[in-house]
């Protein structure tokens, strides 16, 4: 993806992640304001380049997969675990 994520991606990804605002300013070091100003636009964020990479990098960090636009629309999922499957009990 190019790095521009909307406000759609970015609340979507907060719902997945059951992060409120104050989670992702901690995260990102991005002021509360901000992301409450960015994620109310459904189109891409207006933010500086630095914030919008803070946003995006706290995210993805949290295992947050931003989803290209590729005819289906743009959205989020989460990353499958990278390590070995719990055992069931």
């Amino acid at each position: 993806m190019s790095g521009k994520i909307s406000g759609a991606q970015m609340r979507a990804a907060r719902a997945l992640l059951r992060w409120t605002a104050l989670d992702l300013a901690k995260d990102s070091k991005v002021g509360v304001a901000t992301i409450r100003r960015v994620e109310v636009v459904d189109g891409d964020i207006s933010a500086t380049k630095a914030n919008q990479a803070a946003l995006r990098h706290a995210l993805e960090a949290a295992g947050v997969e931003f989803i290209d636009e590729n005819g289906g629309g743009a959205g989020v999922r989460l990353r499958k675990p990278s390590g070995p499957s719990p055992k069931k009990k």
